[in-house]
């Protein structure tokens, strides 16, 4: 069986006071300071299926046994630049968003299939947002090659331009800004849709093309948007390629509402084709972003609202 340590936030092994992002494989950048004693939260650790659902039994309050780990863990006083190279050993801690549910899926032992406790939610507790799962979409099980929380929709084809592969109508993903120099939302966005354009179009590690070469691409849509409560910035493109019916990109750049505090970002990959989601879909998932826990995306002005109704 699998024993592969969830992605969520674990004291950093250098510095009790601290905890650390770890994202499923490695320590990531993101730190924040660690709960009190009187306030931490020791989860039980998430049981895994054979479904690939991670299933979280509960949570216990234990002063004591936070004391003990940070004890247990303590190796100096000083602040840690670079993540550490050893993975976590402690339980995550779920202070980040007032969410008790899992957001990674994952397999377990028992055999026995869960009810998904969001099942109309992504929930990405890095960047403190829940994405919604619009109808015909879902939360894909082994279907990114990535650790960023997606959504799809359901179904698969042969992709276009390797039919020996399978793609998806629809993607939408989150991640944390990183490696960039871009001072704005409006500049991240910019940035990010080229990059996203070239992960997807050129070739991938395998020496092929699953959507097709990028051929030429238009600007529909570049906009400020409030999303989750923060003023942010989208880009989207109309990409023409030189298989399959072309594709709309989108990069949707915003201020993380908690969590790490780095710039959201929010990639979405639609067909172009009459099988593709419509952009009121793209719309209605861009509206439907919220800081985790609340029951309002922050109040979305209309007159910075995507307001595109089809394709």
């Amino acid at each position: 069986m699998s024993m592969t340590t969830p992605p969520g936030w674990y004291p950093d092994p250098a510095t009790p006071t601290v905890e650390r992002w770890w994202d499923g494989t490695n320590w990531t950048a993101h730190t924040r300071q660690a709960p009190t004693a009187a306030t931490a939260v020791s989860p039980v650790p998430p049981v895994r299926n054979g479904r690939n659902r991670a299933v979280v039994l509960g949570a216990v309050a234990v002063a004591v046994v936070v004391a003990v780990v940070a004890g247990v863990l303590v190796v100096g006083g000083d602040d840690q630049e670079d993540p550490p190279t050893a993975g976590p050993t402690g339980t995550a801690s779920t202070t980040a968003a007032p969410t008790s549910s899992a957001t990674t899926d994952a397999p377990a032992d028992d055999g026995e299939e869960e009810e998904d406790p969001n099942p109309t939610q992504l929930v990405d507790q890095l960047n403190g947002i829940t994405v919604p799962v619009v109808k015909g979409w879902e939360k894909p099980e082994y279907y990114s090659t990535s650790m960023a929380p997606s959504i799809t929709t359901v179904g698969e084809y042969p992709c276009p331009g390797a039919t020996n592969k399978k793609c998806r109508h629809g993607t939408v993903s989150s991640h944390a800004a990183s490696g960039t120099d871009a001072a704005t939302p409006e500049a991240l966005a910019k940035e990010d849709i080229a990059v996203a354009a070239k992960e997807t179009y050129e070739e991938d590690v395998f020496g092929s093309h699953p959507y097709g070469r990028e051929r030429s691409h238009t600007v529909v849509a570049a906009r400020p948007a409030v999303v989750a409560g923060r003023t942010g910035h989208l880009v989207r493109w109309k990409v023409v390629t030189d298989k399959g019916p072309g594709s709309y990109l989108q990069s949707l750049v915003f201020p993380s509402p908690t969590g790490s505090g780095s710039p959201v970002i929010v990639r979405f990959l639609f067909d172009a084709g009459p099988d593709g989601p419509s952009l009121a879909v793209m719309d209605e998932i861009t509206r439907g972003i919220k800081p985790i826990g609340s029951d309002t995306n922050g109040g979305v002005g209309s007159s910075i609202t995507p307001g595109t109704t089809g394709h």
